[in-house]
């Protein structure tokens, strides 16, 4: 009878909505395992595990209830994976925000402030609404930074082996138009996909929390013992950037900000390429890739502006301006979002060429957020084809990326994208600034720009009071609600939240 049903409904609807709540419930049942990590840290500090027992529990009824009462996860195709990445990523956030309701701390006792938190961590945002950091027990705090790892992990299996199928992700221009290199032999299911490059980010985290606790051991940093080494690690590597300190990474020594800052870089390049490039113990698909030229290139020219900036108006001088430089152009470009240095308090034109980092971001099939690199070489060679074909209307001119040609309907699908994230960041803005002035809040034109663009690009820190040694509390309920849409919109990449709005999706 219910699988009657549920042909029924898929017949009517064009989407299996049995199959899809049935997958949603079984990963929702299995995300009730990360609870165990919280509950071993809350033991050995001697502090109480019961919010993260009461939230692993739930989410294990709620998951396994979901997954009773419906069938079919196994035919789950393209159409239906848009319906589950959406809903999953507001129920993981759901769940994962129990134990800050559920914990005594009053800065996260009301449920927008939790999912707030939640949401910024899971999608590796960044941003935070606690304006106490160092008062929050170890163990919520420490859960609150494995929410940005575990997203990560999400997020890697979203961009590889997801959105790619969906044809969405940027990386899907190189994989499913015109192969690239790094892609020949990668497994095709979504499964056997992840697990390569989940390994190769535990290897990543492993190698930086190495390095950081042999900091601490020798003395290069004598503030960096065992758990601030995980905790920054558990940041840097998916590039979420909550920090632990109220003055993020600032007061470490020069040499863990180098090292964050490599770490924050590395986790910014395509994952793919990366796996490949270990596979054959060679680094020239890296010299190969485009999108990893212009990253480096993007990087290099950010870090130049705001090191002259720096140097010319004595904001700081030698290796700390150099480090400083650096540092934010990295953590800005990768949608980490950790700060060296209050950067709220430098030029305008280091401002503004903070939020265009931005909307730069990493490589796709990275752990960052944002338009990705990949689509800027992709629009940059379509309005250099333009002006050619202006000049010389008969040029038949097929567009490459990694000599190989990418098929028009791709290049119609980045330029689609890029419109809509601009006004979706557009209306963001607009939003926020409206909501600030029906509040009578302090919120600048740039302040309302910045926090639309961080959230829509998972990066983090905004300007003002919101800056990266500021907080998000100040923000009205209305205000942090639109900018956890913002968050979730953004990770998803736009396409499969917009593409359920649409009649013809929910049509046969």
């Amino acid at each position: 009878m219910t699988t009657a049903v549920a042909r029924a409904t898929r017949r009517r609807l064009g989407v299996d909505l049995a199959g899809s709540i049935n997958l949603i419930g079984s990963l929702l049942k299995y995300f009730s395992l990360a609870f165990v990590f919280p509950v071993v840290v809350a033991l050995w500090y001697g502090e109480t595990p019961v919010p993260f027992l009461v939230a692993g529990a739930i989410s294990a009824a709620v998951g396994g209830g979901l997954e009773l009462v419906s069938r079919g996860k196994e035919r789950i195709g393209a159409r239906e994976g848009y319906l589950v990445v959406a809903l999953l990523w507001l129920l993981v956030p759901a769940v994962s925000a129990l134990p800050y309701l559920l914990a005594s701390e009053a800065q996260l006792s009301r449920p927008i402030d939790a999912y707030f938190e939640a949401m910024s961590g899971l999608t590796t945002t960044g941003s935070s609404v606690l304006t106490d950091i160092e008062g929050v027990d170890r163990s919520l705090i420490m859960w609150r930074q494995f929410t940005q790892w575990v997203g990560g992990v999400g997020v890697i299996v979203l961009a590889i082996a997801v959105l790619q199928r969906l044809r969405v992700g940027g990386r899907h221009l190189l994989q499913t138009e015109a192969p690239g290199p790094e892609f020949d032999s990668l497994a095709e299911t979504v499964r056997d996909t992840s697990k390569r490059f989940v390994v190769l980010y535990i290897v990543l985290t492993l190698a930086q929390l190495g390095i950081l606790v042999l900091f601490g051991l020798t003395g290069v940093d004598e503030r960096m013992d065992f758990f601030e080494a995980l905790a920054h690690t558990f940041a840097t590597i998916p590039t979420g950037g909550f920090g632990i300190h109220a003055r993020s990474v600032e007061e470490f020594a020069p040499a863990t900000q180098w090292v964050i800052a490599l770490f924050m870089f590395v986790a910014g390049i395509n994952f793919a390429l990366m796996y490949r490039s270990v596979f054959r113990r060679t680094l020239r698909p890296f010299g190969r890739d485009e999108e990893f030229r212009f990253y480096c290139a993007f990087a290099a020219l950010g870090s130049l502006i705001l090191f002259l900036e720096l140097v010319t108006e004595d904001i700081a001088s030698g290796t700390a301006a150099l480090r400083h430089a650096v540092f934010n152009t990295v953590s800005m470009m990768t949608t980490t979002g950790f700060a060296s240095t209050d950067f709220n308090l430098w030029t305008p034109l280091a401002a503004l060429t903070l939020v265009a980092l931005m909307f730069v971001s990493a490589s796709a099939g990275s752990t960052a957020g944002s338009i990705k690199v990949i689509r800027h070489v992709a629009i940059f060679k379509v309005l250099r084809r333009e002006l050619d074909q202006t000049l010389h209307p008969e040029l038949v001119s097929p567009l490459r990326i990694n000599r190989r040609v990418i098929d028009e309907r791709a290049l119609r699908g980045v330029v689609a994208f890029a419109l809509l994230y601009v006004g979706t960041f557009a209306l963001g803005s607009i939003a926020l600034l409206i909501e600030g002035a029906r509040v009578d809040a302090e919120l600048g034109v740039f302040e309302a720009i910045a926090a639309s663009a961080t959230t829509i690009g998972n990066v983090g820190p905004g300007f003002g009071f919101a800056g990266p040694m500021g907080s998000f509390e100040p923000f009205s309920d209305v205000a942090k609600a639109i900018m956890v849409a913002l968050m979730w919109i953004g990770r998803l990449e736009i396409i499969p939240v917009v593409v359920l709005f649409t009649r013809s999706y929910w049509r046969n």
